[in-house]
């Protein structure tokens, strides 16, 4: 049977579930209870946040009818949402995945980092892929192109999987522009496409993972936990220079990490 994934916009807790059950113990006799499923993870990301094309059913209240108002459709914003620490604590997803990448100066020493969580804890922390001519856009890159090789190992075991990266420029790349420039023999107006190669497998990869991860934009330095220790991660990379991507084998200690130099 394929996975649905289950919209709770009025019930006992609202978000995005992964299985009937718990979308059932949510909606089950809760007077005005709204759900709807949908068969991919965008889709319901969209439905919830509000930026679907196809409009969602729901049922009037009395106070809706007796003044006549009418439902206006919510048109899909344009470029990419910014996703808040609340925002994102209320996705309900299995594994979320956190990238981000440093340069010193830029161009220079570049790294990167990746901090995974499994049912919102801190799971695993990661760094490495020292460039010592690297870019931040690189470096972004290289951490994205990471944490879709660990979704794809997450989806896999059947777990469902988000990432939340600091730069734009990295998501843009492969959620949208990737597509145009493939048509166009991998060319582009204005120049060269800097990056091109890593892109290509990026864009390859995504395009197998699109309608089970969801690639999602959050400010760096904004009080993220998981940005912000993707980013420690990533002058943690820097430092030790280490060309390998590497797991982080000292201890878990949150605060302590977060006390470390910023990026």
């Amino acid at each position: 049977m394929a996975k649905k994934y289950y919209v709770v916009w009025e019930g006992r807790k609202t978000g995005i579930f992964t299985d009937w059950n718990a979308c059932k113990n949510q909606v089950e006799k809760f007077a005005g209870a709204k759900y709807k499923s949908f068969k991919t993870l965008g889709e319901a990301e969209a439905a919830f946040h509000g930026t679907s094309a196809t409009p969602v059913k729901q049922t009037p209240t009395k106070d809706a009818l007796s003044k006549g108002s009418s439902t206006k459709k919510k048109t899909s914003v344009q470029g990419l949402k910014t996703y808040t620490a609340d925002e994102i604590a209320a996705l309900l997803i299995d594994t979320k995945i956190f990238t981000d990448g440093g340069c010193e100066p830029n161009p220079g020493e570049a790294g990167s980092g990746v901090a995974v969580y499994r049912n919102d804890a801190v799971s695993e922390l990661w760094y490495g892929l020292y460039d010592p001519k690297g870019t931040n856009n690189t470096a972004e890159l290289n951490a994205l192109n990471q944490a879709l090789i660990m979704a794809q190992n997450e989806i896999e075991n059947d777990q469902s999987v988000a990432i939340f990266c600091d730069s734009k420029y990295s998501i843009q790349c492969i959620t949208q522009w990737a597509l145009g420039w493939q048509k166009k023999g991998w060319t582009k107006k204005g120049g060269e496409i800097k990056n091109l190669a890593l892109i290509k497998e990026m864009f390859a990869r995504h395009q197998l993972l699109k309608d089970k991860v969801q690639v999602l934009h959050v400010n760096g330095h904004v009080g993220v936990e998981g940005n912000e220790l993707a980013d420690r991660m990533s002058i943690v990379a820097i430092q030790s220079r280490d060309t390998h991507f590497t797991r982080y084998r000292e201890e878990l200690d949150i605060c302590a990490i977060l006390a470390m130099r910023t990026g």
